[in-house]
C-alpha cells in the first residue's frame, strides 16, 4: 500500500493496524474524489498480509461535515447525470462495503449527512461528548444517500431511523452511543487512541477466522448497499432538481428553517 492516497494519508501502526486520515481539515468535506481514493486504499490494504485492522479517522474539529456540495467537480458531475444513471460517487462507496478489513472510525466533531453515512460504513465506531451525527438530507430537500436507508436501519432499528430521517436531527455523541451507533464512547482527545487500541483488540487475532466470522454476519450487505443506492441515487437526483433543494442548500447556509413550497 503506498502512504498516500489523495487527502487520504495512511500509517501502519505496530500491532497490525493501518491507520487512514482524512486530510481535508477542520471539516473534512467528501467528494467523488476522497471516497474513490478510499475504496483503492481499503482494496490495497485487503492485499497486504500486515493490515489486519483499519483506523478511519480525520484531521482537524469534525470527522466529516458532508458533502462539498459547492466544489467545481462535483456540479459538473451532477451537471452530466441522468435520473439513470448510477451516482459515481455512490459506487466507489459500495467498494467500500465490499472490503475485507475490518474499519473502526474515530469520530470527533461532526458527521453530517454523507459523511454520517460514512461513520456508519464503519465495522465500529469510537464517539466522544463532541461528536454530532445528523442525516439532514430533508432539510437540504432531498432524500438520504450513502446506504443510510439500509445500514442505520439495520444498526439501530427502523423507528429510531426515520427520526433521523424525517426530522433531520442532529444528536450528540451520548445519544448516539445509548442509541447503538458507537461501541466506545471516550474523552474527546482520546477517540483515536480507543479506536487504535480497538483495532489492536481485533488485530491480534487469527486474520483468516476475523475475516471470515465478518463475511458470516455482514452477509450480503454489499448487494443490499448496491440496491439501496442504486435507489438513493436516483431519488436524490431527481429531487436535486426541485426548487426546494435550492432553498435547501441556502437555508442550511443561512442556519435558518427551509421555506419549503412543495416543488
Amino acid at each position: 500500500m503506498k502512504e498516500q492516497y489523495g487527502d487520504l494519508s495512511v500509517t501502519k501502526l505496530p500491532g497490525h493496524v493501518v491507520q487512514c486520515e482524512i486530510k481535508r481539515g477542520p471539516n473534512n468535506f467528501f467528494d467523488h474524489a476522497l471516497i474513490r481514493d478510499m475504496a483503492d486504499c481499503f482494496n490495497d490494504i485487503d492485499a497486504d498480509p500486515d493490515g489486519r485492522a483499519i483506523v478511519l479517522c480525520s484531521e482537524g474539529k469534525h470527522f466529516c461535515a458532508g458533502a462539498n456540495f459547492g466544489s467545481a467537480a462535483g456540479r459538473e458531475e451532477r451537471s452530466s447525470r441522468t435520473a439513470d444513471a448510477p451516482n459515481p460517487l455512490y459506487t466507489e462507496a459500495v467498494r467500500l462495503f465490499r472490503s475485507k478489513t475490518p474499519v473502526i472510525a474515530a469520530v470527533q466533531g461532526a458527521a453530517v449527512g454523507g459523511g454520517f453515512g460514512l461513520a456508519v460504513m464503519a465495522d465500529f465506531r469510537v464517539l466522544c461528548p463532541d461528536t454530532r451525527m445528523t442525516a439532514n438530507f430533508v432539510k437540504l430537500g432531498f432524500t438520504p444517500g450513502f446506504g443510510l436507508t439500509h445500514t442505520l436501519p439495520r444498526l439501530i432499528g427502523v423507528q429510531k431511523a426515520n427520526l433521523l430521517f424525517m426530522t433531520g436531527r442532529r444528536i450528540d455523541g451520548e445519544t448516539a452511543y445509548a442509541w447503538g451507533l458507537g461501541d466506545v464512547f471516550t474523552d474527546t482527545a482520546k477517540v483515536r487512541e480507543a479506536a487504535i487500541e480497538l483495532a489492536r483488540e481485533i488485530a491480534v487475532n487469527a486474520p483468516l477466522a476475523v475475516v471470515s466470522v465478518r463475511e458470516q454476519v455482514r452477509g450480503a450487505l454489499a448487494d443490499d448497499v448496491k440496491a439501496a443506492t442504486d435507489i438513493e441515487g436516483r431519488e436524490q437526483f431527481v429531487l436535486q432538481q426541485t426548487e426546494d433543494h435550492s432553498e435547501g442548500v441556502r437555508a442550511v447556509a443561512e442556519r435558518r428553517d427551509g421555506n419549503f413550497k412543495g416543488k
